[in-house]
């Protein structure tokens, strides 16, 4: 795939027939299907408007706080802007989250004390990995090597700077993603469901291990919201999948679903006083190009949460 080209997720098989079977297996259709109809008419809600304008971010007015959890609720995701974009300051993005019920911060290797991170093109340490380069992000969830007691599940990104060319950020609620999954073979969920599905390598740099081998599940329940999980990555390198043919059918299907074309897919290259607040949504970005004596040179602040956004719906059950 190249950077001109951006991989977007497939179309919607048609609607699966409810077959008549085992009283248990018709149930549990019946029941995914409802969702089904329920998730696609809040995606298309989300589409018609997934932009909230904040005036301050640090002090959310009741209003805009409810705008921003409707569309996450919706979508798993919002995209906001502010009105006056010179006066974010780092501080009002870890208000942001704490108004939307995130405090616990996944702490990053190259984040600040407060756990916000400034992905820019570096010189340092971080330029080895490809948040902070102008190289091209594949599908992926933040967080896929963490401990999966420890999983992110949400995130907030805002712009501070855009870059001079590209940069555009591709966005895919994953719970549509599972909802494809399943359309094409319901045995799908279950597979990715399973402990050791997908394996992370340790991180091992000049023969010291930054971090252990990590295996767990692609899909799972959040314990207290119960909103579907997802940890993936596309990049192969550094990915092993479980051997099993049930396993390595899922994982090919969903790589062939990002790897398709569709309006599923939210594209947008954030400028400078926008963000975006979501559930650890499949995300991706084209590559881009920095022009510092314009001063044009991408900076965007992240932070990372263990608890989702407030107020989220349940998802449906991965047994569906």
């Amino acid at each position: 795939m190249s950077d001109s080209a951006p991989p977007r997720a497939a179309e919607l098989p048609r609607r699966p027939s409810l077959r008549r079977g085992h009283p248990s297996a018709s149930t549990r259709l019946d029941r995914f299907l409802r969702w089904r109809d329920a998730k696609l008419r809040a995606w298309e809600r989300w589409r018609a408007d997934p932009w909230v304008e904040l005036v301050d971010p640090g002090h959310l007015s009741g209003a805009e706080r409810a705008a921003l959890l409707a569309r996450v609720q919706d979508a798993n995701m919002v995209l906001y802007a502010c009105r006056r974009p010179g006066q974010v300051t780092p501080s009002c993005l870890q208000q942001l989250g704490a108004q939307l019920g995130l405090r616990r911060v996944d702490p990053t290797p190259y984040a600040d004390a407060d756990g916000l991170s400034a992905l820019r093109v570096g010189g340092g340490g971080e330029h080895e990995y490809i948040p902070y380069t102008d190289r091209r992000l594949s599908w992926h969830t933040d967080g896929y090597y963490n401990d999966p007691a420890h999983p992110v599940r949400a995130f907030v990104l805002h712009c501070a700077q855009a870059a001079a060319h590209g940069g555009e950020s591709w966005l895919l609620d994953h719970e549509l993603a599972c909802l494809m999954l399943r359309d094409v073979d319901a045995g799908h969920l279950d597979a990715l469901a399973q402990p050791d599905a997908m394996t992370i390598p340790a991180n091992v740099r000049d023969g010291l291990e930054l971090r252990p081998e990590r295996r767990g599940p692609v899909l799972s329940s959040d314990p207290h919201s119960g909103r579907l999980h997802m940890r993936y990555t596309a990049r192969k390198r550094f990915v092993i999948w479980s051997p099993r043919p049930e396993v390595q059918a899922a994982a090919a299907c969903l790589d062939e679903l990002l790897s398709a074309s569709s309006s599923f897919v939210l594209r947008h290259r954030l400028e400078a006083g926008e963000g975006l607040v979501c559930n650890n949504v499949l995300h991706a970005r084209s590559a881009f190009c920095d022009d510092r004596d314009s001063g044009s040179s991408r900076l965007v602040y992240r932070a990372r949460y263990l608890e989702p956004v407030a107020a989220a719906t349940p998802a449906m059950a991965l047994a569906s």
